[in-house]
């Protein structure tokens, strides 16, 4: 036998074994979307109404104003038979080449074969005109409602995106190059991890963004000393060992998001914010929430602020044995410990002494990006959910924030994944991003309606615990950062709640980057800056014009004010040694499992 037969028996036995391999995979994906639960339309995508109102808008526009509409097809018409005729023109030069490409530089083409090569660079310039004279057309509404007009910009852009040729095998070159260069194995384990994501979330396609095997908690991950002193129903209450001789007098509570689970604050020792706090000398208390499942149904708001925050607080003063505390809320934890702030001074309860807010919504009047989805359209189909499950499953909150940067969380990892073939990143951030929590249904659906849409802390009252509170009421030292690029709780909304608080002593810090890493910015690695320093009033716009720019992480001048507030020093606590002895080490149990799981 030749070499060459030898080859050609080689590549004809993988060829057969790929064929088998493809046939059970196929077998396997076929199944999982057999057992698939027929989605809820509201929970897949906006009111088709919004579309119909868009339609409608523009072509009575057009009708008012004809050469309105002449000029956009003009430009668009125009723009795509000057590309046809430049690309015919390099191609009649006798060789394989595209015209000459002006389009802006973009992370989806970076291979150069977009750029050189006739055929992708003609799909993708054909595409990027496309999509700019469909975001003009909706830019050139002005008839339509500033709201609804948003959201028409929105999801016009996410259907623009999915649309991208990067997005689908035959017009994405790194596919097909890594597809040749394998003999087509890539393409097979890219159909593997497609039915291992749609069998992991039961028939549904969510794309596995880390690698589930390179970390555990505890080992490689929210490694940071400490013990579970504390636990309820509701959440465990970690006390971490002190790596310092003595500490602040008062201690510290954080109250993480019960949308995603706390070692977002405790990842890895060097970007860690619980460690760092911790070495500054402080009694540092962090809430673990429980991951609830159906018999959390009838769980409220009212629930979490009685039953988790003053319920921490209480423990949190009793080991310690001070009258107070001062306490960290970060996202929806710090609108909701922004509620028990305004509770404990209707009540004159002086527990807490000073509160810190990260990237903290109060006032919705203006909801930003995460706005597109908070519209009824969507929260009716989230209510609908709640009540026939007793909670809202965890898969859908990941995929709406997901698809607030859809290109980075969905369409980037699915091509890596589907089309390269690749194996998930061992990342830890994207891992804490892909382990997510379920909520409560009636607590999910109080916040939505009461909160984010009919905005009554801010705008009126909200009722919790018995008494009617607004933002007037909160009358504590606030330190509050929100951060410049954050699509979940945008900084101007964040500042214009901190300004509506009662309170005499407030401070705001504008944090460079987004919702995690404007706020995990340890000084240690000189990224990104921040702007601080003007008094806590008007308009954001005037604040950042007013306040001053400085390099670097913001925890420094965070910890300076915090130690004003924190008393003198005392001899360093030790987990387990005041009365509530330690139940597990850090990270705790709720961290890993649902609630069942936890408490068997």
């Amino acid at each position: 036998m030749t070499t060459s037969e030898y080859d050609d028996g080689k590549k004809a036995e993988r060829l057969k074994e790929n064929m088998a391999r493809i046939e059970a995979l196929t077998e396997r994906l076929t199944n999982a979307l057999a057992h698939r639960t027929p989605p809820r339309p509201s929970l897949q995508a906006p009111d088709p109404d919004l579309f119909l109102h868009g339609v409608t808008a523009y072509w009575t526009e057009m009708a008012k104003n004809p050469s309105k509409a002449l000029e956009q097809q003009l430009e668009f018409w125009g723009k795509s038979l000057k590309h046809h005729l430049d690309a015919q023109k390099a191609l009649q030069s006798g060789k394989l080449q595209a015209p000459e490409d002006k389009t802006p530089d973009d992370r989806r083409f970076s291979n150069p074969l977009w750029k050189t090569h006739p055929y992708f660079n003609y799909i993708k310039q054909q595409y990027l005109i496309a999509s700019e004279s469909m975001k003009d057309a909706i830019e050139s509404l002005d008839s339509v409602d500033p709201t609804e007009k948003r959201r028409l910009q929105y999801f016009t852009t996410q259907l623009v995106d999915m649309m991208a040729p990067t997005n689908f095998l035959a017009t994405n070159p790194d596919a097909l190059l890594k597809a040749v260069e394998t003999e087509g194995e890539s393409l097979v384990k890219g159909l593997e991890n497609l039915v291992r994501d749609v069998e992991a979330n039961r028939g549904e396609l969510q794309v596995t963004l880390a690698d589930k095997e390179a970390f555990k908690l505890g080992q490689n991950l929210a490694t940071t000393p400490g013990k579970v002193v504390f636990r309820n129903h509701l959440f465990e209450l970690i006390q971490y060992s002190p790596s310092t001789e003595n500490v602040y007098r008062t201690p510290l509570v954080i109250f993480p998001p019960w949308i995603n689970k706390f070692y977002v604050m405790d990842l890895k020792p060097q970007n860690s914010l619980v460690k760092w706090i911790v070495d500054q000398g402080y009694t540092l208390f962090m809430v673990s929430w429980v991951n609830p499942d159906a018999s959390y149904a009838d769980t409220s708001m009212d629930d979490y602020v009685e039953q988790g925050y003053l319920e921490a607080i209480r423990v949190a003063r009793e080991i310690t044995g001070e009258p107070q505390v001062n306490a960290i809320g970060y996202c929806i934890a710090g609108t909701t410990l922004s509620l028990t702030l305004a509770l404990m001074n209707k009540r004159k309860d002086k527990s807490v002494r000073a509160a810190t807010l990260f990237t903290t919504l109060t006032d919705f009047s203006n909801r930003g990006e995460v706005g597109v989805f908070l519209e009824d359209d969507f929260v009716d189909g989230i209510e609908a959910e709640c009540n026939e499950k007793g909670y809202l499953d965890s898969f859908f909150m990941s995929r709406t924030f997901s698809y607030l940067r859809s290109n980075d969380l969905i369409y980037g990892p699915a091509i890596r994944s589907y089309m390269m073939g690749e194996a998930p990143p061992a990342f830890d951030l994207l891992y804490w991003n892909g382990d997510g929590t379920n909520l409560p249904g009636k607590m999910c659906v109080e916040y939505l309606r009461g909160l984010c849409q009919q905005d009554k802390f801010a705008s009126a009252t909200f009722r919790i615990c018995g008494e009617d509170v607004s933002l007037s009421d909160v009358k504590h030292p606030i330190f509050a950062v929100g951060c410049e690029t954050d699509h979940i709780a945008a900084w101007k909304s964040s500042f214009r709640g901190v300004a509506k608080m009662g309170s005499r002593d407030k401070t705001f810090v504008r944090a460079q980057s987004g919702h995690i890493a404007g706020i995990i910015n340890p000084p240690s690695k000189k990224k990104y800056g921040h702007h601080a320093g003007p008094e806590v009033a008007g308009t954001p716009e005037d604040w950042l014009e007013a306040a001053e720019f400085h390099e670097g992480s913001w925890w420094h001048l965070w910890e300076e004010w915090l130690r004003k507030r924190s008393g003198a020093k005392v001899p360093a606590r030790i987990p387990g040694d005041s009365g509530y002895p330690a139940l597990a080490d850090a990270p705790g149990t709720y961290v890993v499992s649902t609630k069942n799981e936890a408490m068997s």
